[in-house]
Parts: C-alpha cells; structure tokens; sequence
C-alpha cells in the first residue's frame, strides 16, 4: 500500500474512531444526571487524535528512513555484487534501478539498473507491508486505548486542549528548526570552504573568478569583495534611489492628502505590485528597462554601455520594492497622534510644513526601519539580477556597467556539473552565509527601530 493509501486509511479510522466516542458520549447525557466536564464532541475528538497521530508520526519518520533502509537491501543482494564503489556513477545506478522499480522510467542506461530493478520492487513492497501494518496496528491500538477511556468522569476537553497545545508547540517548532538546520548546514559547509581559502582572503579579496581556480592558491580567485560592492551597489543604492522617495511620497499622498474614496482604490492597487511574481519583474527588467537603459547611455556619449547594467536591474528592483517601502511608512504616518497634527495646523503651520516638521520627524523611527527591512529584501533578491544584471565581478561606481551580486554567483556556483567539494561550488555556501549575516544583522536593527517607535506611541 503507498503512503498516501495508507494516510487515508488512517484518516478513515479516525473518522469512525470520532463518530463511535461521540455517540456513546451522548448516550452520557441524560436528564437530571450530574454535569460533564466534556462535551460529546470532545471525546470524538481525543479518540481522533490518539487514533491518528501516533500512525502519522510514524509514517513522517518511515518516508525518511525507508529508502535508506530499501537501498541497503538492494546492496545485500547478490545481484548487487557487480556495483562499482561509492561515487556518482555508483549513486546513478541505484538511482536508475529505483525509479524504473518505481515505474517512472521505461529504459535504462545502465545494464545493471535492469537487474537491479526488481530487488528494489521487492525491497519496496516488503518495506511498505512492514509500514502499513505497523501504522494500522498504532492507529488500532490508540484509538481502541482511547475509546475505553471514554467514561463521564474522564476530562476528554482537558486532554483535547493540551493535543493542539502541543501541535501548535510542534508548529511553531518546526520554523525554528528549520532555521537551525539551514544556518547549521551553511556553517559545515562554509567550514571546508574556509579549510580550503582563507577567510581573509575570501571577504577582503578584489579578484573574482571562480571558472579558473589555482589549485596551488585558490583564494586568489576567490575574492568576494566585488559581490558584496555589486551586491550594495544595486539593492541598497540604485533600487533604494527609486523605492524610498517613491514609497515615501505615496505614502504621503495616502495618508495626508488623498480623499477616502481615492484611498480605497489607490492603496489596493499599490499593494498589488508586491504580488507580481519576480519572474515578471526580470522580463520587464531584460526586456524593457535594459535596452531603454542601453539606449539612454549611448544618448549621453557612453560608447561601451552594456544591455545588461547595474541601472536597469536596480531600477526594477526598487519599482518591485516601492510597495513595501510604501506600506512601512504608510503605518508609521498614519500612527502619528492626530493631536500632533492638529496642534501644528492651529499654530498657523500650513498642511506641507506639518508633514515635513512635524508628522515625518514622528514617524523617522518606523520610516528608517521600514527602509532597513526593504534593503535587506532588495539585497536578497535573485531573479531579477540574474535575468538583468550580467555575472562579471566588477569594481565599479557606473550605474551603467555590468556587474553581478551575491545572489547571482550562488546560483552560477550552484548549477552545471561542477564536484560538490570543490572550492568552487562550496563558495556559494560561504556566500550564502555571508548574506545570512548581513539580512539577519539589517532586520535585527529595523526591528529594533520599528520597536521602540511603536513603545514611543502606545
């Protein structure tokens, strides 16, 4: 039986496990008996939970384990004898063999992946019965445990309420060790990079060039300066340029001097820039905005203007950005006391000398932490630098030269046929980790900004 089989059928006791417990509870309530601590439905609702969670706790580790377990089967085979030793071409095999068992494939490129083949369909099956059982015995047992435990005097909410305390627990633990597991991943890896490359050289080095590393020095080809310039250059100058006085004057506009029914209409439809997907964004940027930029460079005299510049995909960057921006200072605007405004206005100050003296000197706080929040975004971002901006490490302050960013090399790193252990391919871990520190270090402060301005005003 597959496993998603196996979850219905689960799904299904639980179902009768919830009818069976809440009809024999109502059959409790009678007239003139004494008050239960639980109503009918409460006790459908523990026999549910016992009878369906231990069989998919199992189930979630099993998908994990199994095909470790199936794949060492497979090797136990005689069969498997003519294996090559552990590496990629070894790793291919199985590979092959596992999903022409599985029915995904219908040829092999590997003669061996045939013979192979059907003790991995046994070693599948066996291993799904061995599954299947022990998830319907959990189910049986717990919810047939649960079931007896259905009497008037046993608190069935009590136990109910703590069930989805501790899903809710395990929720919200779930993103905290998913983070975990990605920073702890990023320092491994990014460990045997600096094993490799100095660490000074990597973050102060001027040189980028990972597509021809000396064995004898690879740090001098590994100098990450260049991506962290191109990186600042465009997420935090050119698409800041753009997004701040943008965001900031429709903020303005929203919240001081567009009439309601213009709001209404205007602020939902701003909002709908920052649902387009990036992918959108980099067609614009690659096709529109790049050659406009190109065309405008050779307008002012620039002779060696590129197609693909720092300009055009900053540009789009911060029109991808101006809604966030916008949002941020919208709220920080709109929290200012109406008695700070009102007071400036009967002191004779006109509407534009009370938002530029008083109104945005009171929302500086949630303004400055909103732009943070929106640089760490920008700096982030990847689709739009790939399809705009070109892969060349350059050290340049012209907006209308060719340059790349962090985010662009680790996809470069990350793709083609490149060995998992070479220096090359682990710089994009120390990249990503570079990044990591960087976005983590910028929402830290924006949201320490953001904080004490919602204290100033509460």
């Amino acid at each position: 039986m597959s496993g998603l089989a196996i979850v219905f059928v689960v799904i299904g006791l639980a179902l009768i496990g919830w009818l069976a417990a809440r009809m024999r509870a109502a059959t409790f309530r009678k007239p003139g008996v004494a008050r239960f601590t639980a109503l009918p439905v409460h006790y459908g609702y523990f026999v549910a939970m016992c009878a369906a969670i231990p069989p998919l706790l199992f189930l979630a580790v099993w998908s994990l384990t199994s095909p470790a377990l199936v794949t060492d089967a497979v090797i136990a085979t005689p069969a498997a004898a003519a294996l090559p030793s552990p590496g990629f071409e070894r790793a291919s095999i199985l590979s092959e063999a596992r999903a022409l068992a599985a029915g995904r494939s219908h040829g092999v490129f590997h003669a061996l992946s045939g013979r192979l083949a059907p003790a991995y369909a046994a070693a599948q099956a066996r291993y799904d019965w061995i599954a299947t059982a022990v998830a319907l015995l959990l189910a049986f047992v717990g919810g047939g445990m649960a079931f007896t435990r259905v009497r008037p005097d046993f608190a069935a909410r009590t136990q109910v309420e703590r069930g989805v305390m501790l899903l809710l627990l395990a929720a919200s633990l779930i993103a905290i060790l998913t983070t975990i597991g990605i920073v702890a991943s990023l320092l491994y890896e990014s460990g045997r990079f600096f094993s490799i490359v100095p660490i000074g050289e990597f973050l102060f080095g001027t040189h980028w060039s990972p597509q021809v590393i000396d064995p004898r020095d690879p740090g001098a080809s590994l100098g990450a300066v260049p991506l962290f310039w191109g990186t600042f250059f465009i997420g935090a100058v050119i698409a800041m340029a753009v997004a701040i006085p943008f965001g900031l004057m429709s903020a303005i506009y929203l919240t001081q001097y567009a009439h309601a029914r213009t709001r209404r209409w205007m602020k939902p439809v701003l909002e709908m820039l920052a649902g387009v997907p990036t992918v959108v964004y980099g067609y614009f940027a690659a096709l529109t905005v790049a050659p406009a930029v190109r065309e405008l460079a050779l307008a002012i005299g620039i002779d060696n203007a590129s197609s693909e510049s720092a300009l055009a995909a900053g540009a789009v960057m911060g029109i991808m950005i101006i809604p966030f921006v916008s949002s941020m200072a919208d709220d920080s605007i709109a929290a200012v006391p109406a008695s700070m405004r009102d007071g400036s206005l009967a002191m004779g100050a006109t509407s534009s000398e009370t938002i530029r003296k008083v109104i945005l000197p009171a929302a500086l706080p949630g303004v400055v932490g909103g732009i943070l929040l929106a640089v760490s975004r920008a700096i982030g971002e990847t689709m739009i630098v790939v399809m705009a901006a070109s892969g060349v490490a350059t050290l340049t302050a012209n907006p209308f030269a060719s340059t790349t960013t962090v985010t662009k090399q680790i996809v470069d790193l990350l793709t083609g046929e490149a060995e998992f252990d070479s220096a090359k391919t682990l710089a994009a871990f120390a990249l990503g980790l570079t990044l990591f520190v960087i976005t983590l270090a910028l929402n830290v402060v924006a949201l320490t900004v953001v904080k004490r301005y919602r204290e100033a005003y509460e």
